[in-house]
């Protein structure tokens, strides 16, 4: 038995050779078809590639816990208008409430963003983003420390936990464990721990974390069951069933406030909390992974069409090795012979286009990371990837000789040695089914890039509500608050400013809401969600905003202007005003008074509906003051006015500026990405398609060589003949085009109605993507087509 075994293996290790030279020396022979086949896959495993990664790195988000699987998120759920809504900012009280009444609680950690505090470490001052924590926090997740014991670093009141990163930034190369950080000019630090610093892939983003107790120090800290506004973590004890647990405490903000408000709590996956972040009618509805699963099948398709190609290119020159089959067979050759090795030719051109793809991989990820705003690498050290990456080579090559291998080993060998055998029947009806594929898909990628930037730019050009030429703002730091008035007096004599106000928060961000206002005629059966923002005066002439009635907030010729308020349109329109002005809004005690009514601004998302919105006077709280700047100067000549004013009223800290149109425009960051995503990979899926667009043109061109040439001996043009053979491929987009559109309107219709402000999807854009389609056919096919008129028809002819 074992000198059997011997035989085969001296059989086929010669065989293999044998294969293997074959292999080389076709690809040798047809160097133009075996460059397109390696580029075409290439370019197609390349894609695929960085799609793998870009998804890899988004369904890990938060997965490398140590305890993922435990970790929940603090959810409130009730109704408002009608509509059940959830969020995920709860009460202060909640996380101590949790861990100390609930034994299926293992720990639980509160996090709040800290208020922007100024680092300063000798003359070194610097503004630093980071949380504030409860104790359990570091044993909760996996954020390890190079340095200090996560059990103990946030045990006292002034501990400080810094990144890596950070400790570069404030003490060099030196041991940073035991210096002193002060903070706002005010509190000594001791630094108790150094953090790696955070991956990609989470959605912590801090450089520092300080203990909750300093909350308290700084009596921020209350214990009020209707004040949602921190974000709570909770750690289940193993073997808790979080259905179960949630049932337990779900009304617990019910009974501390004696039913006064019905606001159910529910803790939701860590693991979930990125990828399915919407939630319909109090069910998690979907979110992020609608993207990853649209690029996923991108991914797929890309790969798929360049496996076409392979498939095209490959039964293209079909008739070549026919000759070469037949003899194989008439001495022996099994057909599982044949099959493997055209299997084998197919995954060395495979193992080719990976080396290919790797290094396009490679010099392409630092602008793929620009463009997605992330950290992706090829993890050459983990065997996974080299593994997944051999499979990935197989899988590829297997599909992609497939069709050819079983197509060619078929021949039939007296047929072909008789001279008898034609390919071009039995070729170009799977041929076309696999060019329509590819430009079907194509097609409707086109489609979908043109209405995502539709809708991009139908929702940047949507009114704002306000003028953002021009306006910035500046957070109330240090001493900014306390020399507001000599601050906002010299910017307004110099001339560097027209208006300046201060209000609650940035025009671009809402900080707070609230259900609690009360007013004459209020339907206290239901409850609307109002957005709350506060204005010192000034806010009209300083944002632009429109005065519909009344008017603006000013304290200075209206002393009684301490209480007064303006009312958006939507507000009045809810509150059912038919004289608004006036009128008395009631808001944590206080009797605001109506002045005057703006129109509708977009203080959140472009896309979601616009909110009623109450705007308090100066009786409110400021974090932020607005400045408009004259336009009569230079931007550079009054920021630097400005930077001179703010550093002679509050020099320890950096002037840090940020402009309204600059802060506007990041609410499209997403979806700028995702349709750049998406040009980008339609156009690749449609270069890959010319490929294969260009392989066939090749094949037409080479089956009707002796046509071509009869037609030109009768009289032909160049044009007629050009016509003749670019029609076919006319033909299969035109059928593209009608399979394509139906499935476009479909999924982009599906898409937008996601948004409440949307485009409808016109017949323009099919009208464009099917043009664009055509011309990019006429443009592949027209080298072939012309190549093939213009070539000598008594060449072609000679043998007949």
């Amino acid at each position: 038995m074992d000198r059997v075994w011997i035989r085969i293996y001296q059989t086929r290790q010669p065989m293999f050779k044998n294969y293997l030279k074959i292999a080389f020396r076709n690809m040798a022979r047809s160097k133009g078809f075996t460059l397109i086949n390696i580029v075409g896959l290439a370019v197609g495993m390349a894609s695929a590639i960085i799609i793998l990664l870009w998804i890899q790195n988004e369904v890990s988000y938060d997965r490398f816990h140590e305890k993922t699987d435990r970790l929940y998120t603090a959810w409130n759920r009730s109704v408002f208008d009608g509509k059940m809504q959830c969020w995920n900012v709860t009460p202060k009280i909640l996380a101590p409430v949790l861990k100390q009444d609930y034994p299926e609680v293992e720990a639980a950690s509160r996090t709040t963003w800290a208020n922007n505090f100024l680092f300063s470490i000798g003359d070194k001052h610097l503004n630093v983003e980071g949380i504030m924590v409860d104790r359990d926090f570091l044993t909760m997740f996996s954020f390890p420390l190079v340095k200090g014991d996560s059990h103990t670093a946030l045990n006292t009141v002034y501990s400080i936990v810094v990144t890596e990163k950070l400790a570069k930034k404030l003490f060099g190369d030196g041991d940073p464990v035991g210096r002193i950080i002060k903070l706002d000019n005010k509190d000594n630090f001791t630094v108790t721990g150094i953090m790696k610093d955070l991956p990609n892939n989470t959605r912590f983003n801090f450089e520092y974390l300080l203990s909750w107790d300093y909350m308290r120090v700084r009596k921020w800290d209350d214990s009020n069951w209707d004040n949602n506004s921190t974000t709570t973590w909770v750690l289940l004890k193993p073997g808790v069933n979080a259905t179960a647990f949630n049932e337990h405490i779900k009304n617990i903000t019910i009974n501390h406030l004696n039913g006064k408000e019905k606001i159910e709590v529910f803790l939701y996956g860590l693991s979930k909390s990125r990828l399915y972040s919407r939630f319909e009618n109090g069910k998690p509805a979907g979110g992020r992974i609608d993207t990853v699963r649209v690029f996923g099948i991108i991914a797929v398709f890309i790969l798929l069409i360049a496996c076409i190609n392979f498939m095209n290119l490959s039964t293209a020159r079909s008739e070549k090795r026919a000759k070469e089959v037949g003899i194989r067979k008439v001495v022996g050759a099994q057909k599982r012979w044949l099959v493997s090795q055209f299997l084998g030719e197919s995954i060395l051109i495979s193992f080719m286009a990976a080396l290919v793809a790797i290094l396009i991989v490679q010099f392409s990820l630092p602008a793929f990371n620009r463009l997605t705003d992330k950290q992706l690498y090829i993890p050459w050290g983990s065997i996974y990837f080299w593994l997944s990456g051999i499979a990935f080579i197989l899988f590829t090559g297997i599909i992609a000789g497939s069709y050819p291998a079983f197509y060619l080993s078929g021949f039939n060998p007296v047929r072909i040695l008789k001279g008898t055998f034609k390919a071009a029947n039995t070729l170009i009806a799977p041929r076309i089914v696999l060019v329509v594929l590819q430009f079907t898909f194509a097609i409707i990628l086109i489609i979908a890039t043109l209405v995502v930037n539709r809708q991009i730019k139908y929702a940047q050009e949507r009114e704002a509500g306000y003028s953002k030429d021009n306006l910035a703002y500046v957070r109330l730091e240090g001493d900014i608050n306390k020399n507001y008035t000599p601050i906002k007096n010299e910017l307004l004599g110099s001339g560097t400013a027209l208006a300046i106000s201060k209000t609650s928060s940035p025009l671009t961000e809402s900080w707070s809401d609230s259900w609690g206002f009360e007013w004459e005629g209020k339907d206290l059966t239901s409850r609307i969600d109002f957005n709350r923002f506060c204005s010192d005066g000034d806010l009209v002439k300083t944002t632009g905003m429109r005065i519909v009635a009344g008017r603006d907030m000013d304290l200075q010729h209206y002393p009684t202007d301490s209480t007064a308020c303006l009312l958006n349109e939507s507000a009045v329109k809810i509150m059912g005003f038919k004289q608004p002005l006036g009128q008395i809004i009631k808001d944590d005690g206080i009797n605001w008074h109506v002045t005057g009514i703006v129109k509708d601004i977009i203080i959140q998302s472009p896309y979601e509906p616009l909110k009623p919105m109450v705007i308090e006077g100066p009786k409110g709280w400021f974090n932020v003051m607005n400045i408009k700047f004259n336009p009569k100067y230079s931007t550079a000549r009054v920021l630097a006015a400005t930077e001179k004013v703010f550093k002679k009223y509050n020099p320890e800290y950096p002037f840090e500026y940020h402009f309204v149109d600059e802060e506007y425009a990041k609410k499209f960051n997403d979806e700028r990405r995702t349709a750049t995503l998406a040009t980008l990979f339609a156009g690749l899926t449609i270069f890959i398609s010319c490929l294969g667009l260009f392989g066939l043109a090749t094949y037409m061109a080479e089956n009707r060589t002796r046509e071509i040439g009869i037609r030109k001996v009768l009289g032909a043009g160049i044009g007629a003949i050009t016509t003749l053979i670019s029609k076919d491929f006319i033909k299969l987009v035109l059928i593209a085009i009608v399979i394509a559109s139906p499935v476009a309107w479909w999924a982009m219709n599906q898409w937008l109605s996601t948004f409440t402000y949307h485009i409808s999807v016109g017949w323009k854009v099919f009208l464009l993507s099917g043009s664009l389609a055509i011309i990019i056919a006429l443009f592949t096919v027209s080298y072939q087509a012309i190549k093939a008129a213009l070539a000598n028809p008594v060449k072609s002819l000679r043998s007949q």
